[in-house]
């Protein structure tokens, strides 16, 4: 694994790889409050075009956890294809740091740093794919169902974004079916969908979210507008409330449904307080987890042949 730039560039033996170290890990540091310094002597820079709490507090503490150093560079600092040409950040980046955290508006730029960098380079999003939100997301599951993905049921409902993205290319690596709801014309790329058939992914198409969530494990929504929407917020408050994921909905799937959201939430919009807060909610565990799936995804970037 030379980079990590989606989820679909995985085969399922290293998906797994990454869910158990992410599990050891884990429980290391719960158990001894410390991790060993993996990482001693490794930088990661850390380019930002979109602010984000988790991507920059996970990887910031995770690096500083197994002994490596990240460093933080905001969107004035860089200005990817403004200021400098995206190949050229690239190549002086790689020059002073072991690996380059990117997170971006356009996936081309992404394509563009994992093209020139010298260094290996992480999504940490794109417009197109969230990988490492993906990877915390089933490593959230498969905690949850004690190691066993294969056969479950995640439904999504609302907008058809990257984080579904990721999600159904992860159900092609885990074994767990996919069943997607989404208003009319907001459904995900007809191209993403056939990618993720053709790895293996069980995806189902719906526009009833009740019919979606039927019998389903866990459901999954985001935001109904994202960052960089904001001028459609107010047509995608008119479309989106049908999905709205609150107790009638979660009612209609297993008992023991669990509930995820990527964060950061619009609550009273996509997920009401009640579920949110409430007993089927996962969502504080798997804003957590995106530390910890990181750091099994650093080393194994930074040390692929270091057992741990």
């Amino acid at each position: 694994m030379k980079h990590f730039l989606s989820l679909a560039d995985l085969i399922p033996d290293q998906f797994y790889d990454l869910l158990g170290l992410a599990a050891r890990l884990k429980t290391e540091l719960r158990t001894s409050g410390t991790n060993p310094p993996l990482l001693q002597g490794k930088v990661l820079g850390m380019v930002f075009q979109k602010p984000s709490l988790r991507t920059r507090v996970s990887f910031d503490v995770g690096m500083l956890q197994l002994g490596g150093h990240a460093l933080y560079l905001s969107p004035n600092e860089i200005q990817l294809g403004k200021r400098e040409s995206t190949a050229d950040v690239a190549r002086v980046l790689g020059g002073y740091v072991n690996a380059i955290m990117a997170r971006v508006f356009g996936h081309q730029d992404i394509l563009d740093l994992a093209r020139w960098s010298p260094v290996p380079v992480i999504n940490g999003l794109s417009d197109y794919s969230h990988p490492c939100q993906g990877l915390a997301d089933y490593f959230t599951m498969y905690e949850v169902w004690d190691e066993q993905l294969s056969g479950r049921t995640l439904a999504y409902v609302g907008d058809g974004n990257n984080v579904l993205t990721s999600l159904m290319f992860g159900a092609a690596l885990s074994g767990v079916r996919m069943r997607v709801a989404t208003p009319a014309g907001y459904e995900p790329r007809p191209d993403t969908v056939q990618r993720a058939r053709e790895l293996g992914a069980d995806v189902q198409r719906f526009r009833d979210p009740y019919e979606a969530v039927a019998g389903a494990d866990a459901i999954y929504t985001d935001v109904w507008t994202s960052m960089g929407q904001e001028d459609e917020s107010a047509r995608r408050r008119a479309v989106f409330p049908p999905y709205q994921v609150n107790q009638q909905l979660i009612a209609a799937a297993r008992p023991d449904v669990i509930v995820l959201h990527c964060l950061p939430a619009h609550r009273g919009e996509e997920i009401t307080d009640e579920v949110a807060d409430g007993p089927h909610s996962r969502l504080f565990q798997q804003a957590e987890n995106r530390m910890h799936a990181q750091k099994a995804l650093l080393v194994r970037l930074f040390a692929p042949n270091r057992e741990v």
